[in-house]
């Protein structure tokens, strides 16, 4: 499973790689549905193509984001004055009478008020880190697809639900970020020969467990440690990531553009790390026709999976 994955999140990427549109509407609709207050997760670095706006509806795009930040900041500051105040209670309490609760309150205040710190700084940052690129499930990222004959970049959710299933299905399946080739044609069929996407990944993550890292069975006792770790290409390059997507609709509610990405088994250097499936990253010669899938033909996008880019992965114990 592709737990996690370091993602290029311009879309101008894609339009200069592929001369791909951008679908600007969903990107309005996207941010100002987080501004309304929608629980969307969105990469910083997927907003910063906006800083400096040049049309209206990218100033729309950037007044949603300002907004928002704004919104974060003064709930920030609201919970660092109350727990600025609670630590000087505690202080004081422990200076006249020390209890064991006053204590363990100025220790919650203490570390509350260096992360609400912390929280507040990163809001306001303005240059982006390794960090602002990177999704988990739940999280928004640009997914190229073909629509009218025309490659557009949309914003999507890292989480499939595909359309016609209940609301619940995230709750129920939480998985689905993840497309297993061997079920493409079971729990995905609706939509493997039919909505495919590409997504452009520089890294990725997994869980293995640390005996299966280090090659050898649990000791007897012993209790499974879990790993990340840190997948990148050897030499640096851009993965073009097969996907699958759907646009759900709900009554009530907002459309929901989501995804999962396609995986496979894994290369040896990834299942001597103790992974046992892998990304599928699509040679470019095969875009168009990934793309452009004919679901009488699947035998065409199997060959597409069945012929990947093999970088060679290298890896290490992420932070």
């Amino acid at each position: 499973m592709c737990y996690s994955a370091q993602i290029v999140a311009d879309y101008r990427k894609y339009t200069r790689m592929f001369g791909a549109d951008i679908d600007i509407h969903e990107y309005v609709r996207l941010y100002w549905d987080r501004q309304s207050g929608s629980k969307i997760k969105i990469p910083k670095a997927m907003g910063m193509p906006f800083s400096d706006p040049t049309t209206d509806d990218e100033r729309r795009i950037k007044t949603s984001i300002d907004a928002f930040d704004a919104d974060q900041i003064a709930k920030l500051q609201q919970d660092l004055a109350k727990q600025q105040a609670r630590l000087t209670d505690a202080e004081r309490t422990l200076q006249t009478k020390p209890t064991k609760a006053a204590g363990e309150s100025k220790r919650i205040a203490t570390d509350k008020i260096a992360w609400t710190i912390s929280k507040l700084a990163d809001v306001r940052r303005t240059n982006l880190t390794q960090g602002d690129s990177r999704i988990f499930p739940g999280q928004y990222a640009p997914v190229m697809v073909v629509e009218n004959g025309r490659r557009i970049v949309k914003p999507m959710r890292y989480q499939c639900r595909p359309a016609g299933k209940p609301a619940f299905y995230d709750a129920k399946y939480p998985g689905t970020y993840n497309a297993r080739r061997d079920n493409l044609e079971g729990f995905w069929k609706d939509l493997f020969g039919h909505s495919h996407g590409l997504m452009i990944v520089n890294s990725f993550y997994e869980n293995v467990s640390r005996h299966k890292l280090e090659q050898r069975e649990l000791a007897e006792g012993e209790k499974d440690e879990n790993v990340i770790l840190h997948f990148k290409p050897k030499l640096s390059q851009d993965l073009l990531v097969a996907c699958l997507w759907s646009r759900w609709s709900g009554k009530g509610e907002s459309d929901l553009l989501s995804f999962a990405i396609v995986t496979t088994d894994p290369p040896a250097e990834i299942a001597i790390a103790g992974h046992d499936r892998c990304i599928v990253p699509i040679k470019p010669e095969h875009v168009d026709a990934w793309l452009n899938p004919d679901p009488a033909n699947l035998a065409a996008q199997y060959a597409i999976l069945d012929d990947p880019s093999q970088p060679y992965y290298e890896y290490q114990v992420a932070a």
